[in-house]
């Protein structure tokens, strides 16, 4: 008999480090900015920046697996933010990198990933949570709460 759910889920580790770096690749590379921009400068970059913000306990990723293999995963940054209208609470939640590789899509684990951010941030009493939506992710997140806000963006440089 077939396991009708063949998928565990886990936290991220230290041992991760390179996985994360990979889906956040596969992520950005799935929206067609792999023509656009030096994803692979990126993906170097972030290994030590993601390690240093598992080591500080400011960043998480939540996996899933299939056969002991990870499939997808959903990070939360715990950002210190000034106490404000939304929330007296420093910290706000950012949810960020959520993929599912190609072949494990539409079974629901980027929603079940979510909902452990999100239930996350309810235990650490964390009010606000926000993302930035691909086109991809969008109907998932309005699904599940999440609503457009007033924020606005600059980009500075090159």
């Amino acid at each position: 008999m077939t396991d009708p759910f063949p998928y565990t889920f886990r936290l991220a580790n230290m041992n991760d480090l390179e996985t994360l770096a990979t889906h956040r690749y596969e992520m950005f590379s799935d929206m067609g900015l792999k023509e656009k921009v030096d994803l692979e400068a990126m993906r170097e970059a972030f290994v030590p920046w993601v390690k240093a913000q598992m080591q500080a306990e400011t960043y998480l990723t939540f996996f899933a697996q299939k056969e002991g293999q990870v499939v997808a995963g959903a990070a939360l940054m715990l950002v210190n933010w000034p106490p404000g209208h939304l929330d007296a609470n420093p910290m706000r939640g950012y949810l960020l990198n959520v993929y599912t590789q190609p072949e494990n899509r539409k079974k629901g684990l980027a929603r079940l990933l979510v909902e452990q951010v999100i239930d996350e941030c309810r235990r650490r009493k964390i009010r606000a949570l926000s993302l930035h939506a691909s086109e991809y992710g969008r109907p998932l997140y309005e699904k599940l709460g999440f609503q457009n806000t007033n924020e606005m963006r600059i980009q500075l440089g090159d």
